[in-house]
Order: structure tokens, then C-alpha cells, then sequence
């Protein structure tokens, strides 16, 4: 069973709480070695993270990414501006004077905010999107520095090319692989200017995000209905980049909406903790929610952000914080019922571990399904093209098309997620939870969760690499298995693990690339007990595997 600590939902003392000059300091001071795996620069599916206590996130691990970033636009040919945002993390505005070093050094057409603030991760794909419409020459790409909801102490930077999107993984693993390859040579081969000299170079441009933006909303969410409806509306950034951008939303469409806090500060200092003791800006932790679930029933609905705003929390009764699960299923079923401007074919993206209860919604509006692996990256060439509405993840990170069905972002938008919300409620008079409960009613109630169990090296490996014949189980958990999957089924890509599936229930599971853990999740259409058979058969059957 997972321990939960005695400070879950509750604000820390000022003595637990990051030593951020101390941090800082350490982001200078220490030079990692690459013959220490964890030293080095690695991209999982949202870039390069880490600390710079633990020598993983450092001032020559962004210096060498942006090196190699630059190199990289050079041989794609890639010459247009590069939008750059961060959040609030207090190695963001660090990274960035990094980055612009290293980029004005190149004289790259760098866009940064132009009053020194935050940038939400959808604002950069938006930009880059909107950027590159009609061209085919002179295309722009762009970074967003952020560790998403990860804790204070930590940092991130992630790579946005042309389309929009994540990178794939042939471009992280260049960048990756280049990056590691000037900390090993002592970065003799950087080409870097000093930061006062790089701020006042031509090429670094400050550039206004929050505008073209917000004046765009109404073309992707019925901001009008909202505003008409009167929808009461609870709004919490959790101190994280959308902090700036919701009073000019609410302003400029006349919303009743409240922001209930808009405070900043890298210590995160008035979030409650979540699960573990620890700080972390998730807005699908009812730990973390602790602050907008209190207030939840002041407002129609209520929703926050994680600090780069590319996952939602949606706060609305009786539910209280909404599974994300659960509200992926009630956005898809209204969507696809709502845009009348939207092909018929259009399908709906979901990753292989999502709620199978958008399955049964997909199949009750008579729409496709496109099952994909893990990551937003798969959607990116179904959402450019027009051919997905909606691509969602059960993470709490979505994105869908325009009201024209043309495509809004290619990364994910904690915003239009909430903003959504807000639209259900003032369109139909009830909110996403009413909604949801409507539905189960009709397809049944899903029982979903994810653990994780331990594993070597030398397991997740195997585990990674399974056939499904090297998985002899015909029944699970009392039903007959329909199908075995290690392959997704919406692109035939590799999910590096396996799904397993029965008429009324399923289990995927895959390595932790962090971790000595497998995840397994796991989802039942019968009864919180199936689904602990489910999982404790899936975990029996794996351990023979492993054994095998």
C-alpha cells in the first residue's frame, strides 16, 4: 500500500520548504560528469529534467542542450524564429540566460516574453503554429523551459520543432546525444556569448505572447455562451506560468470568473503538499487541489493548472476534483457533439493506458478510435492534419481542434481544458460532473488505477521487449482475454510493454524509465475487487514472465 504522509494537503513549514539561493548557487557551482548516468543529459517524453542538488540539471547541461539545439536547426535547414517560454521554477529564469547565451552566440531570432514573464507550454505551440501557417521556408520552432508539476527544486527544458509539438525521439535522442558529447569534451566546442553582452544582441526580440493568444481563444472554446450564461467560474494557476495570462481571458470575454490566488513564489510556498510530503504543482492530486476542492462550491466549476499550464484540474460537484480519466470521457462525449464544423470521420486520440470508458464513449457516438502509446507526440501528425479532434492522455493533458476543425496546438492546453469546462456547463446547464455521472449511468462505471511494482534493469528490459505468445494467460481475473497487445493499435508503434484486454476490464504494463519499478495500470467495469484481481493476476503473471 502506498504510505501517505501526515502532511498531504497541507502547507509545509518554511523549514521544509527548497533553499532556493542555495539552489541557484549549485545550478553555477556544480559541473556534472558525464560518466555518472545520472549526470548526463537525458530527454524522457518531455525533456531533459532535473535538480541542480543532484548535479542533473545544471548551468552545462543547458548550455550543451542549447549548443546542440542550435546545430541542429542549422542542419534541418531551420531558420525562422525560436519561441521561448518558462515558468516559474527557480532554475527557469537561470536556464534561460543559458539558453540565450548559447543562442545569441548563434545569432538565432529568439522571441522571448516581452515583459520578462512567464509562457505557458500551449502559448509556445500556439505561437510556433500560428508562426509557420502558409510557410514553407523560414519555419520557426521553439523551447519551453519547465519541469511541468514536478517540485521547486526541480528544472526542465524541452525542444518544440516546427510542428509544434514534442520532439520525437530521433530528435531528442541527437540532442541528447550531441549535448552529452560537449560535457565530455569540457564543452570546448560551445560557442557562447556573456550574458549582458547576449541580451543586448539584434537577435533577442521580446515578443508579445499573452495578446494573439488570448484574442484567439474564441476560435477554439464558445467563449461567448460562457460569458452570456453567467457560468461562475473558480480559477487557480498554483503560481505557475498561466498566472498572467487569465486576468486578460477574463477581461477581454467578460467572464465571472474569480482568480483565486495569484501568488508567485519558487518555494511554492502556499501549495499544499501532495501525496508523499512533498511539493508538486499536480493539478489531478486531490492533495495538491487541497486549496481550489475547499473553496470547490463556491463557484459552477472550478479549475487549475500545473505550472507550465499544459495539464487541467477540473474542480466541480458532487465530484469535488474530477478523475482526469473521468473528465477526458465527459470532454470527448460533448465535443464531438458540439462542433458542428467538425468532419465526420474526425477520430479521437487516446493513449493506451486512458479510461476505456472513452473506448465505450467513442463507440456510443459512433466515432473512431485512435489507440496510441504513451505520449502527446503520437497525436501531433492527427492533430495537424485535421484528422483527430481530440488527443488526451490520462495524465490530465489533452488538446483538441478549433471550432473549424483546423488545429489549435500541437502540444498539450491546460487552458482550453478548463475553459472547456466552463463552455459544458454554460451550454448544456450542467456542469462536467452531472455529465459524468449521466454517462456511467449508460456505459457503465469505471474502476481504474495505477501501481507501480519493482523490477530490475535487466526485467524492465525484458518487459519492454515482450512478444505477446511470451504471455500464455488465456483468462484474467475470470474473463476470457479479447486481445494482447505490444503494439498500439491506433499506429502500430511499439507501447514498450503490454496490454492485455477482456470485455470488461484491462492491465498495461511498462518499465519506469526513472525507476527500478513497472507500472501497471490497470481499469475494471465490475467492481473495485475485479480490479484487484486484475491487478494482482497481471502482477502474477509478470513476475513469471521475469522468472522465465
Amino acid at each position: 500500500m502506498v504510505q501517505i504522509s501526515p502532511m498531504a494537503g497541507k502547507t509545509l513549514p518554511s523549514a521544509q520548504l527548497t533553499d532556493i539561493p542555495a539552489l541557484i548557487a549549485a545550478y553555477y557551482d556544480r559541473k556534472p560528469d558525464v560518466s555518472i548516468p545520472t549526470q548526463r543529459v537525458s530527454f524522457g517524453t518531455s525533456g531533459h529534467r532535473g535538480s541542480s542538488f543532484h548535479t542533473s540539471f545544471n548551468e552545462n547541461h543547458i548550455l550543451a542542450i542549447c549548443e546542440a539545439i542550435s546545430r541542429h536547426r542549422k542542419a534541418e535547414g531551420i531558420d525562422g524564429p525560436l519561441f521561448i517560454g518558462m515558468d516559474s521554477h527557480a532554475l527557469s529564469g537561470p536556464a534561460q540566460k543559458s539558453a540565450i547565451e548559447i543562442f545569441a552566440a548563434h545569432g538565432l531570432d529568439v522571441r522571448i516574453d516581452e515583459k520578462g514573464g512567464y509562457t505557458p507550454t500551449p502559448v509556445i505551440s500556439h505561437a510556433i503554429l500560428t508562426y509557420n501557417k502558409g510557410r514553407t521556408t523560414g519555419l520557426a520552432d521553439g523551447v519551453v523551459i519547465t519541469p511541468s508539476h514536478n517540485p521547486p527544486s526541480d528544472g526542465g527544458f524541452k525542444y518544440n520543432p516546427p510542428n509544434g509539438g514534442p520532439a520525437d525521439t530521433s530528435i531528442t535522442k541527437a540532442i541528447q546525444d550531441m549535448a552529452n558529447g560537449f560535457l565530455a569534451d569540457g564543452m570546448k566546442d560551445v560557442k557562447r556569448l556573456p550574458y549582458e553582452e547576449a541580451k543586448k544582441a539584434a537577435c533577442i526580440k521580446g515578443h508579445d505572447y499573452v495578446t494573439p493568444y488570448v484574442e484567439d481563444l474564441d476560435a477554439v472554446i464558445d467563449m461567448k455562451a460562457i460569458r452570456d450564461a453567467g457560468v461562475k467560474i473558480g480559477i487557480d494557476p498554483l503560481g505557475g506560468a498561466a498566472v498572467g495570462y487569465w486576468q486578460p481571458i477574463i477581461d477581454r470575454y467578460g467572464l465571472n470568473a474569480t482568480v483565486v490566488s495569484t501568488e508567485v513564489d519558487p518555494t511554492f510556498s502556499f501549495m499544499t503538499a501532495d501525496w508523499d510530503g512533498q511539493i508538486r504543482m499536480d493539478c489531478s492530486s486531490p492533495y495538491a487541489m487541497a486549496r481550489l476542492i475547499e473553496m470547490g462550491d463556491r463557484f459552477d466549476v472550478a479549475f487549475a493548472n500545473d505550472t507550465d499550464a499544459d495539464r487541467h484540474g477540473i474542480v466541480a460537484q458532487p465530484d469535488g476534483l474530477m478523475n482526469p480519466n473521468h473528465y477526458l470521457a465527459v470532454a470527448i462525449s460533448y465535443l464531438f457533439q458540439n462542433r458542428p464544423e467538425w468532419g465526420k470521420d474526425l477520430g479521437i486520440g487516446k493513449t493506451l493506458v486512458s479510461s476505456g470508458l472513452i473506448d465505450r464513449v467513442a463507440k456510443d457516438i459512433g466515432r473512431k478510435l485512435v489507440e496510441v502509446p504513451v505520449g502527446l507526440k503520437w497525436f501531433v501528425p492527427g492533430l495537424l492534419d485535421g484528422s483527430l479532434g481530440f488527443g488526451g492522455e490520462e495524465s490530465a493533458g489533452a488538446t483538441f481542434l478549433r471550432r473549424d476543425g483546423t488545429v489549435w496546438t500541437t502540444d498539450k492546453d491546460g487552458i482550453i481544458l478548463g475553459l472547456l469546462a466552463a463552455e459544458i456547463t454554460a451550454k448544456t446547464g450542467k456542469n462536467p460532473s452531472v455529465h459524468y455521472h449521466e454517462i456511467i449511468a449508460r456505459l457503465g462505471t469505471p474502476y481504474y488505477a495505477r501501481i507501480d511494482a519493482p523490477a530490475s534493469p535487466e526485467q524492465k528490459a525484458k518487459l519492454s521487449k515482450l512478444t505477446p505468445e511470451q504471455f500464455p494467460l488465456e483468462t484474467l481475473a475470470g474473463d476470457k482475454i479479447i486481445s494482447k497487445l505490444t503494439r498500439a493499435p491506433g499506429n502500430d508503434a511499439p507501447i514498450g510493454g503490454l496490454k492485455v484486454v477482456t470485455e470488461n476490464g484491462w492491465f498495461a504494463a511498462r518499465p519506469s524509465g526513472t525507476e527500478d519499478v513497472y507500472k501497471i495500470y490497470a481499469e475494471s467495469f465490475k467492481s473495485e475487487a475485479h480490479l484487484k484481481a486484475i491487478q494482482d493476476e497481471a502482477q502474477a503473471a509478470i513476475s513469471k514472465v521475469f522468472a522465465a
